[in-house]
Formats: structure tokens, sequence, C-alpha cells
């Protein structure tokens, strides 16, 4: 699927757009290829989408594995196939289980190991799916991780879900190395299941 819009590389960047690329790629990501690409259209905006960017991904309180689950799961709920590929890997190097990712990426109830993924998979997916968190969920994240864990993760599921607005509203491809796991042709989205633990209560 072809981008609906021009994504220049370096050697078509102007001065500004090339200021923020070398930003970007000096960073923690070492690469740009997802929503900054079409960003840098405003590099003033890009700049600071950015830095949002490197704090809600590199720098919370919240566990590596554990922030990467509520990315995979806002890719999911978006059915943002290249937000979904690029996390799916990092998930994995970062620890998640391999079945997780496969369960979410399938849309059935992950078995989680242990309660904190369930706290955040609960957390994310009330969010995404009614726009609300329900009380036991909030109270889950609040409890174990404090009101900066709790708005940190708040944070990153509306972050991820303008990443996947960006990729999916202007087709930003893929890499050509890099193959298609979500089938993101379709239209319409494949709701999550309630984990076992918050369908029981």
């Amino acid at each position: 699927m072809a981008p609906r819009i021009p994504l220049p590389g370096p050697e078509q960047m102007n001065p500004a757009q090339k200021a923020v690329y070398d930003k970007i790629v000096s960073g923690p990501r070492g690469t740009l290829v997802g929503p900054l690409r079409a960003a840098l259209h405003n590099p003033a905006l890009a700049d600071r989408w950015q830095a949002l960017g490197q704090v809600l991904r590199y720098e919370t309180s919240l566990p590596r594995d554990l922030n990467e689950l509520a990315i995979l799961v806002t890719a999911r709920h978006w059915n943002s196939e290249l937000e979904w590929t690029i996390h799916a890997k990092a998930a994995l190097a970062a620890g998640l289980d391999k079945a997780v990712i496969e369960a979410i990426r399938t849309g059935a109830a992950p078995a989680f190991s242990g309660a904190d993924e369930r706290r955040i998979y609960d957390f994310s997916r009330d969010l995404l799916e009614q726009g609300q968190v329900g009380d036991a969920a909030y109270a889950a994240v609040l409890d174990r991780w404090g009101e900066v864990g709790v708005v940190e993760l708040a944070a990153l599921v509306g972050y991820y879900t303008m990443v996947a607005m960006t990729l999916n509203a202007h087709r930003v491809p893929l890499p050509d190395h890099i193959p298609a796991e979500l089938n993101s042709d379709r239209t319409t989205r494949t709701p999550l299941p309630a984990s076992p633990a918050q369908a029981a209560g």
C-alpha cells in the first residue's frame, strides 16, 4: 500500500526537517520508520512529538515489557500494522511472553503469567474500548505504580493512539523487508476480550 503523502528521505529534507531528523536518529530510536515521517512536514510538530514519544517509550516508571504491552493493546485496537510490527518485536525483546503477543494479535484473551501484565492490559483495554477506565482497573494500576504510573499509562495509550491514527490516515508503509502481521487492509477493528480475571469480576 502506497503512502498518501510524500515521505521524504534525508536527501529531500529542507534544513529544518533535517535538523529534526538528525535529532531522531541520534536518539534511542536510532531510525525513522514511523509516524514522524509524516509529522516532519511540520518540523516543529515533529520535534515536539519525538520528545514526547521518547519520554513515553523509554523514560516511564513502568517496566519496559509492560510499556510495550500497553502499546500492543493500542496497536491491535486500531489495527495499526506498522505500530504493531515494530512494537511486537520490541515487546519480545523486552521479555513479554510470545504467547501473550500472539493472543493479542489474533484477538484472543491472553493467559497472563503475572498480575502486573493483567493490570496493564485491563486498564489499556478499558480506556480504548470505552473511553473510560473502570474503577477496579484504575485502582489496580494506581495501587501498584502510584500516581506517576497511572498518569504515564493513560498518556502512553493516548500517545500511541495518535501514532496509530497518523500511520493509518496517511498509510505510512512498513519497511520493505518487514512482513505485515495484522492484515491491515481490513477496515474493521478487532475488539480485544476482557482478561479472564476482569470478566469473572
